[in-house]
């Protein structure tokens, strides 16, 4: 079913292609954990130089990353605000709790929050009752706001909050790129005002896995060790960190195709009557929108838009999200359009 179906579950489906599979053969391999693998080696260092930071660390996967900031950055019983919805909280299975023992305050109604939000939340240090804030992390695109961008002066204002009060800041820019692509602001600044900032590669850029923490010397040496006891040591990394070299390669300057197809199927989608869609939500690459009264529920359209060959996710009771990616092409998202518009339509009331 997925190999023929329009798949828009997530940039996460991509497939490498068949220039990064010739790059994955042809790596240069060694041990990484002697720090003898010269595609990691290489991967990181052009990593930490796009990001503007001293070092970066390979790891294989998005969650991991955020576990290992967490435990560099924060210890058990620490309090850590976050974006309502965030991927932190929501989406890596209770994580921070079993692994890095941090409770999560989750700030912003619908949208990301702002410094006055954030300096509203902290928790003081030496407090008889409360947890002490010790991090503050942004996520930037926020997923399950729509990928919704954080504008570069907020995220400044409220890491300049955070450094006036001791707390650390932790950029989660898993597509981060989307943010470059659609702003033109470059990576480095986007990164800066964070002490510590994780990125994706296996998002929008079409890797087959891998993610890349990077901050200072200090915090990544910290940060091999975490990521060693959570399990993500890996040897002969190269293959994945090839695919990543190719992906920065070849992969950055198209993400504006993907944002360009995520508003050509918003633009069908709010014509139905069954969607409930604000275009100003539709900055990068991913949709989230709600079902009307009358229409489907989540469940049933996810079901139902499966059987006529377009795959979404569910994200609650009525409302579902759509991403778009380096494997659908304009005419695909311009048909999952209609599919998704006429899906939303049964049983809506006349």
């Amino acid at each position: 079913m997925t190999d023929h179906a329009i798949d828009l579950r997530s940039d996460t489906v991509t497939r490498p292609s068949p220039g990064m599979r010739e790059a994955i053969a042809n790596a240069p391999v060694g041990d990484d954990q002697y720090g003898e693998d010269p595609s990691t080696n290489a991967l990181q260092e052009r990593a930490a130089a796009i990001l503007g930071k001293e070092a970066a660390l390979w790891l294989p996967s998005g969650t991991m990353t955020n576990q290992v900031a967490l435990r560099v950055l924060t210890r058990p019983g620490d309090d850590v605000i976050v974006s309502r919805e965030s991927h932190a909280a929501w989406h890596e299975s209770g994580a921070a709790a079993a692994n890095c023992g941090v409770q999560f305050t989750e700030i912003g109604d619908r949208k990301p929050f702002t410094a006055a939000e954030f300096i509203a939340a902290v928790k003081p240090r030496g407090h008889m009752l409360l947890p002490p804030t010790t991090l503050v992390e942004v996520e930037n695109t926020h997923n399950r706001l729509g990928g919704l961008i954080v504008a570069e002066d907020e995220a400044e204002r409220i890491c300049a909050a955070a450094r006036e009060r001791g707390i650390a800041t932790y950029l989660d820019g898993a597509r981060l790129w989307n943010v470059a692509a659609a702003t033109g602001v470059r990576p480095a600044t986007i990164a800066a005002p964070f002490d510590v900032v994780g990125v994706t590669l296996s998002k929008g850029l079409g890797a087959p896995g891998g993610s890349l923490l990077a901050g200072t010397r200090a915090h990544m040496r910290e940060a091999v060790r975490h990521r060693r006891m959570l399990g993500g040591a890996m040897r002969q990394v190269g293959i994945f960190a090839a695919a990543g070299l190719y992906a920065l390669d070849h992969n950055l300057g198209r993400l504006r195709d993907d944002h360009d197809n995520a508003r050509a199927l918003a633009e069908r989608l709010i014509q139905s009557p069954g969607i409930a869609l604000d275009p100003v939500t539709v900055q990068t690459n991913i949709l989230v929108f709600d079902l009307a009264p009358g229409a489907p529920d989540a469940a049933a359209f996810v079901s139902r838009a499966r059987e006529r060959g377009v795959l979404v996710n569910a994200f609650g009771p009525r409302r579902v999200r759509a991403v778009t990616h380096l494997d659908v092409t304009r005419a695909q998202c311009e048909r999952a359009g209609e599919i998704l518009a006429s899906v939303a339509g049964v049983g809506q009331k006349v």
